[in-house]
């Protein structure tokens, strides 16, 4: 089994960094085609970074090698919030993992989970939520399927199922059931200590994202400030442009833009609060 991607498992709630994906190194002219592929996401260039995925998936010299290209594919689709290009291309390298199932179950169940989890996290920025429920539903059933024992419990699913979808019934405007979500996920959280550990910074996230949907913008400002002052969330895009909106909604212009501004500097990733980030913030600071 593959130890980087098991100990990245249980750091981040959000996804693997798509640097891990492939189940082992990958030849250094394949990464570096790989990145350079990329940053043409990064600047906008998405029709010319889809063509140089193609060519790399075309020309893979392996099926971890194409899995990865895949991936790296279905997240480009998310720079433009396109929800049914994510999955798409999510679902083929989850058939890459699932030919894995047998040499290495306990990480293959895992990486099923997490590319269905990874299209979801597209598909609800995309506002596509039923889509979103769908596949992080999905993922929480690939994921389980880990067999004991595990090394990836059910409490970090059980999390991630409730994180979600409180998240998602908030953007349906349904208060009351993100409210009951968040409750479920603090009781994950609490049911697991080991889990905890590394998950508990992503709850007051979730507890200002639930109130920024309900228009609760004191909570949401308190709440986001709070989790971005914890350690590892002071480099996520995606929570700087929460709080950006908090702002924008308050009337604090200035403030709003400052952390768009933050927000778009460090979106240079290729991964969901990136693709999120960078094409949301440009917009919002005048970049079309």
């Amino acid at each position: 089994m593959n130890r980087n991607l098991v100990a990245v498992a249980l750091v981040s709630l959000v996804s693997a960094p798509l640097e891990a994906q492939g189940g082992g190194a990958t030849p250094s002219p394949f990464r570096q085609a790989i990145r350079e592929a990329s940053r043409l996401d990064s600047d906008g260039k998405h029709a010319e970074a889809r063509a140089r995925f193609q060519q790399l998936i075309d020309s893979a010299s392996t099926p971890a090698d194409r899995a990865a290209a895949l991936r790296r594919m279905a997240m480009s689709h998310g720079f433009t919030g396109d929800c049914a290009g994510a999955i798409r291309y999510e679902e083929m390298v989850i058939a890459y993992w699932v030919t894995r199932e047998r040499e290495e179950p306990k990480n293959a169940f895992y990486q099923q989970g997490e590319m269905a989890n990874e299209a979801a996290r597209v598909c609800i920025d995309a506002g596509n939520l039923d889509e979103a429920e769908r596949m992080y539903k999905r993922g929480a059933a690939l994921g389980n399927k880990e067999p004991e024992p595990r090394t990836h419990p059910k409490s970090l699913w059980d999390y991630r199922t409730a994180h979600a979808m409180a998240r998602i019934s908030a953007r349906r405007g349904d208060k009351a059931e993100a409210e009951r979500q968040v409750i479920e996920a603090r009781r994950a959280l609490d049911s697991d200590s080991a889990m905890a550990r590394q998950q508990e910074r992503f709850f007051p996230y979730l507890v200002g994202y639930v109130a920024l949907y309900a228009n609760d913008l004191a909570k949401a400002e308190a709440e986001l400030t709070r989790s971005l002052a914890m350690e590892g969330n002071d480099d996520d895009p995606f929570q700087h442009v929460l709080l950006a909106m908090t702002y924008e909604k308050q009337g604090k212009a200035e403030q709003a833009k400052a952390l768009y501004q933050k927000a778009y500097d460090l979106a240079r990733g290729h991964n969901p609060p990136a693709a999120f980030s960078r094409p949301f913030a440009r917009k919002k600071l005048g970049g079309g």
